[in-house]
């Protein structure tokens, strides 16, 4: 956790030295929380770097999925995701409708019903989201947003115990962010 702050502290750093020489269309930076991974449990922390209609967004976050949306016999679905996004606006700063794309790796732990043993898998997702920022603020905002992830590669076919799990080819999520800008 504490090379993460390292990293925004220095983004952050690097975002204000550009701003000081652009003062048309400058490079901003962001950072993000969720509501999802905090409701189950877990955590979640985002930063991005934007200019003009355009940000990349890096995340990172740890959520226990709940019973209900994993496999029948399967339970403590746990997920530490990692993901890096493009997003393109469709008016600036960063206001209103978005869609995004990217890369995701899920590093995940699952068990049985039983949970004698615990499986522990790895995949690699591509992603695509839209979502929309509201301002609360100023550089304060709010963003209702939803993903479907694709399965592209990692691991398939999980033994748990006496049973075998498969991550869903596709994954819909949804959730509210909070972000603020500078």
């Amino acid at each position: 956790m504490v090379k993460y702050c390292l990293l925004l502290i220095t983004l952050f750093a690097c975002m204000r030295m550009q701003a000081q020489t652009q003062q048309k269309d400058k490079v901003q930076f962001g950072v993000e929380v969720d509501a999802l991974p905090y409701a189950t449990g877990g955590y979640f922390g985002g930063a991005w770097l934007g200019k003009g209609f355009w940000r990349v967004r890096g995340l990172t976050a740890f959520v226990k999925k709940p019973d209900w949306s994993t496999a029948s016999n399967f339970s403590n679905h746990q997920v530490h995701a990692y993901a890096l996004l493009a997003d393109r606006f469709l008016k600036k700063d960063w206001k209103g409708w978005w869609i995004g794309a990217g890369v995701v790796y899920w590093h995940s732990t699952i068990q049985t019903d039983a949970k004698i043993q615990t499986a522990t898998f790895n995949n690699v997702l591509l992603n695509g989201s839209i979502g929309y920022n509201f301002t609360l603020y100023r550089h304060l905002y709010l963003s209702p947003w939803g993903s479907l992830s694709l399965r592209v590669a990692g691991d398939k076919h999980v033994p748990v115990d006496d049973r075998s799990f498969t991550l869903p080819v596709i994954n819909p999520e949804a959730s509210l962010k909070l972000g603020y800008y500078f």
